[in-house]
């Protein structure tokens, strides 16, 4: 049975790549009917955040992975979370157990020594810059010192920590879906340290053994995971788990949008987008962050979208429900180069899904920004006003925003149009549209039937219709462009409209004078 694992450590605000790498995770898991793990990883105390596993549950919660076992959740083989783990003693005695069989050590070595030892090996030119098979022979740990010594400087609480011995000269071989055969030699991998000094273990090593307990069956995460994989082999050939490993896949760098280089939060703030999926607070600086939640994208686009970064099903074919996704989702078709982050690729997508929403939903949201705003509007008018605008918008706020003259009339006009088409000629053809107006005020009309009135108004005057009609859209929206103007007109209702001219020809006169 498949067996996943989404891990993540709490140490600040997901990144979207990790919302990637989660749903990897949930789609490969729901397709073959398996179980998907939230397990997390919090055995680096010193840069725990509070409140960042809880930002990680809801951002999942929001994307709609749903996690099988977990914190909070359940499941036969927890607990989910490192710390607690460690309490238990449970990776205490793997170490043990490496530290009996030789094929772990005991190292004492201040970071003063450890700096040293990287500055020497620089000044003499060497390849090397780490704690491997040729360092550790010159430095304080219990492959160098007497037994004796070793057990009296613990005892002595003195503080040192536990390193893999990698094996010199030796070829470390896997098999990673995505790269295929890949191939380490053991003089570029340093003696990773397994057991802090703290007693907590490193990541490398509480990976393993978790995973290992837990039963997983695939390894999906981020290619920069990718040069730290020979470390966790030599772990399950150490223990004698090899037999059981995990399939790996390591998942293709998210790159900056214009794809040179991995994407990263300054890249993406100055490219105008967050990389967070929701709101996060600095817990240092206090700055916020904009989540793509709170930009106003929507679950179905992240998904979407998230999906084609890295993975396609071979064909041109762009959108994807969640469903479809389970369905068609393979492990065989994710893609080895790096996808790049087209920003402008996500607003197309929500512009999309914005669409197939539901109706109903959008005019409860537009509601719901509208009375927290306290602006005033009549609620038989929403589905006509949502109806006008969904075309024009990349997300739901902007219906309101972009929209906001079916509330208020404007208060600025497009100067740039004034300047190129506002004359005499134009404002007694909008005070005769003022009247018109103020004459035919008694009914309701339809985007129709305001159209035919003024279509008879023009051919009276004998002129042309379309000459005027950009700045009779100036004076009752402020701007030269927008939705279909009759239907603007109907929405607003001609008694309004006909207010709004009489104010425009009033201020734009003014200001024209004054000019």
């Amino acid at each position: 049975m498949v067996r996943v694992r989404f891990a993540p450590s709490p140490t600040g605000g997901l990144h979207i790549g990790g919302v990637r790498t989660a749903l990897y995770n949930f789609l490969f898991a729901k397709q073959n009917k398996g179980t998907m793990i939230l397990r997390i990883e919090d055995t680096d105390q010193s840069r725990f955040v509070p409140g960042a596993e809880e930002y990680i549950k809801e951002s999942l919660q929001w994307i709609g992975i749903q996690v099988d076992e977990g914190d909070g959740i359940g499941g036969k083989l927890g607990p989910y979370r490192q710390s607690d783990r460690h309490r238990l003693g449970i990776y205490k005695q793997y170490a043990q157990r490496l530290l009996e069989e030789k094929k772990a050590y005991i190292a004492f070595d201040t970071e003063e020594e450890l700096q040293k030892m990287r500055e020497d090996l620089q000044e003499s030119h060497s390849t090397t810059r780490q704690y491997n098979a040729d360092t550790r022979k010159t430095m304080k740990n219990s492959l160098t010192l007497s037994h004796q010594e070793v057990e009296k400087r613990i005892r002595n609480g003195e503080r040192h920590v536990i390193r893999l011995q990698v094996p010199e000269n030796e070829d470390i071989i896997f098999y990673d879906v995505v790269r295929e055969k890949v191939i380490y030699h053991s003089s570029v991998l340093d003696d990773k340290v397994l057991i802090k000094s703290d007693g907590m273990p490193t990541y490398h090593f509480a990976n393993v053994v978790d995973d290992h307990l837990m039963e997983i069956t695939h390894v999906i995460r981020g290619e920069e995971w990718l040069s730290s994989t020979p470390i966790h082999v030599l772990l399950y050939d150490f223990f004698g788990w090899r037999k059981n490993m995990p399939v790996f896949v390591h998942l293709p760098l998210i790159l900056k949008p214009e794809g040179a280089g991995k994407l990263s939060k300054r890249d993406a703030e100055n490219h105008g987008f967050s990389i967070f999926p929701l709101n996060w607070i600095d817990p240092l600086s206090h700055n916020t962050s904009i989540g793509f939640r709170e930009s106003g994208y929507l679950k179905e686009t992240m998904i979407n979208f998230l999906a084609l970064l890295g993975w396609s099903n071979g064909t041109e074919e762009e959108f994807f429900t969640l469903q479809k996704l389970i369905t068609e989702f393979s492990l065989e078709k994710v893609h080895k180069s790096g996808a790049r982050f087209d920003i402008k690729k996500a607003q197309w997508f929500n512009k999309h899904y914005i669409k197939q929403k539901n109706k109903n939903e959008i005019y409860y949201e537009i509601t719901q920004i509208l009375l927290s705003q306290n602006i005033p509007f009549s609620e038989e008018k929403i589905p006509l006003i949502v109806e006008s605008m969904i075309e024009r918008i990349t997300f739901i706020p902007e219906i309101i925003t972009h929209g906001m003259f079916f509330f208020y009339p404007p208060e600025q006009y497009d100067n740039a149009l004034i300047q190129k088409k506002w004359n005499p000629e134009t404002e007694k053809v909008l005070q005769g549209i003022a009247l018109l107006f103020e004459q035919n005020n008694s009914i309701e009309y339809s985007p129709e039937q305001i159209h035919s009135l003024l279509e008879n108004y023009f051919a009276d005057k004998q002129i042309k219709m379309g000459k005027y009609m950009q700045m009779l859209r100036v004076a009752i929206t402020g701007s030269g462009e927008g939705p279909d103007l009759m239907n603007i007109l109907s929405i607003i209702g001609v008694p309004k409209a006909g207010a709004r001219i009489y104010s425009a020809l009033q201020k734009i006169g003014k200001k024209e004078k004054t000019e």
